[in-house]
């Protein structure tokens, strides 16, 4: 596999192909009980498909909960 030609959003598409509610509720429980940074591009795509699929006040309503749940202030990354 040539991974400079890899398309992440289709690989983790092609991974997901066929999950129902419950397999996607466990890849993202999964996911972030694990921690590791390597899942974060999976959980983009899984969200950009939310995103995608949702009407404006649905947006609306996420986009709040994430700002209202972003710390004030954080320790910087290194």
């Amino acid at each position: 596999m040539n991974i400079a030609a890899l398309n992440l959003r289709q690989a983790i598409m092609y991974k997901m192909q066929g999950s129902d509610a419950n397999d996607v509720q466990e890849t993202i429980t999964d996911a972030i009980a694990s921690g590791q940074e390597k899942t974060l591009p999976g959980l983009g795509v899984l969200f950009e498909v939310l995103w995608q699929n949702s009407d404006q006040a649905a947006r609306q309503s996420m986009v709040q909960t994430i700002a209202d749940h972003l710390p004030k202030q954080a320790n910087p990354p290194v």
